[in-house]
């Protein structure tokens, strides 16, 4: 066989090789080993479609009609994959359930069917082309991969949604915790599913506008970069005590216990260590938090944590985030970042400031990339942190 050389197949080959390797290192990950193999399934996945793409491209389908229904097709893995990885990501706490194998039910019959025809003889296979696959099996298999996609994508972007309100109440600095970027590509080759599912049901156009190959090869070759940059996220940032889906639940003020059930104490932190939070803040520990931040700069800290604060202050990490929620009615991360931009603002208008340039006083102030000094800024003073030094 020829494989004539072009800017597709080249391309093509290129994402293909890309993605195994980067998924090999990811299966291969001391970190976050559950997340990262679910993320290695899911680009290997993806890369054995788009070498169906590579094939068909190549013309490697018109020289060998073998391989035909080679067992190359998993898509209806995508979307459990995709949502496997975020859920374990974002839990630390996440065990392998025996039920959780109903939701690759799906797949499992799609292997089945390509793995059986695979060792059928070549005439068995062309009559199920001719008979069942094109007009039943082919269809059933598209838009059942569509709608896999659709529905995992909500279920991911619910599960974000609740992380992201975690998140902020947790970290200081949160940009390497950001998984959108994932949903946003999948989100674009789910568009593009739709456009090529109604041209061909209902206009007869076939493969004439097929560009999901192209974009699941970006989303595999985007996967490889950012998902080995993020392999180890979990481990840097995450307490292994805390667990994203207990957080609702452990933020929300409740009613306090009687007062005649609490033990006397001077430090109001004491009687709060098994109990829940009060019902209003204390100006007493909202004083402690802010001198642990302040006077003891924890702020400079890049990536303190909810749980670095609770250490240092010796106050418990619910206390903390009640009082932090309720008593400056900042979540965590803007209550920090507050304290960063105060402190540029402090420096640009010294009488040094000019010694010093602008992303370095970022980083003494407790920034660590410059992109997120740039959006929090403008996002806090409503002015870029050049417009604000040159009117300083």
């Amino acid at each position: 066989m020829q494989v004539p050389i072009s800017f597709m197949t080249v391309a093509l080959f290129a994402v293909i090789a890309q993605a195994c390797f980067a998924a090999g290192l990811l299966a291969a990950s001391p970190f976050n080993r559950v997340s990262n193999r679910f993320l290695a399934l899911l680009m290997g996945a993806i890369a054995l479609w788009v070498l169906d793409g590579f094939l068909r491209v190549a013309g490697l389908y018109g020289q060998n009609a073998n391989l035909y229904f080679s067992p190359i097709y998993y898509s209806l893995a995508f979307g459990p994959l995709l949502y496997f990885y975020v859920r374990s990501l974002v839990n630390h706490g996440f065990r392998w359930r025996a039920g959780y194998w109903l939701h690759f039910g799906p797949v499992l019959l799609q292997a089945a069917l390509y793995w059986w025809l695979r060792f059928q003889p070549y005439a068995v296979r062309n009559d199920f082309w001719q008979h069942v696959h094109r007009p039943v099996t082919y269809r059933l298999e598209f838009i059942g991969t569509w709608v896999s996609l659709m529905v995992y994508l909500f279920l991911s972007l619910r599960r974000l949604r609740h992380y992201s309100h975690w998140l902020e109440d947790n970290f200081s600095e949160v940009s390497r915790l950001r998984l959108r970027w994932l949903l946003v590509l999948l989100g674009v080759v789910s568009g593009q599913w739709l456009v090529e599912l109604v041209l061909r049901e209902f206009f007869g156009l076939y493969y004439r506008y097929d560009y999901s190959t192209e974009l699941l090869g970006v989303v595999v070759f985007v996967i490889g970069i950012v998902g080995l940059r993020q392999a180890d996220m979990r481990a840097v940032h995450f307490a292994p005590e805390e667990h994203p889906e207990q957080v609702p639940a452990e933020t929300s003020p409740v009613e306090p216990l009687p007062v005649a059930a609490e033990p006397a104490a001077t430090d109001p932190a004491q009687t709060i260590q098994t109990a829940s939070p009060p019902a209003a803040p204390d100006p007493r520990i909202m004083e402690r938090i802010r001198r642990a931040l302040v006077d003891d700069k924890l702020y400079q800290n890049p990536t303190l944590t909810l749980a670095e604060l609770s250490a240092h202050t010796g106050l418990p990490a619910r206390l903390i985030s009640f009082t932090v929620n309720a008593g400056f009615g900042r979540s965590f991360n803007d209550l920090v970042n507050g304290y960063r931009v105060a402190e540029v603002q402090r420096r640009l208008a010294a009488p040094d400031a000019r010694r010093y340039t602008l992303l370095g006083i970022a980083f003494e102030s407790g920034f660590n990339s410059k992109t997120t000094f740039n959006r929090i800024f403008k996002q806090m003073t409503g002015r870029s942190p050049r417009e604000y030094q040159a009117e300083a």
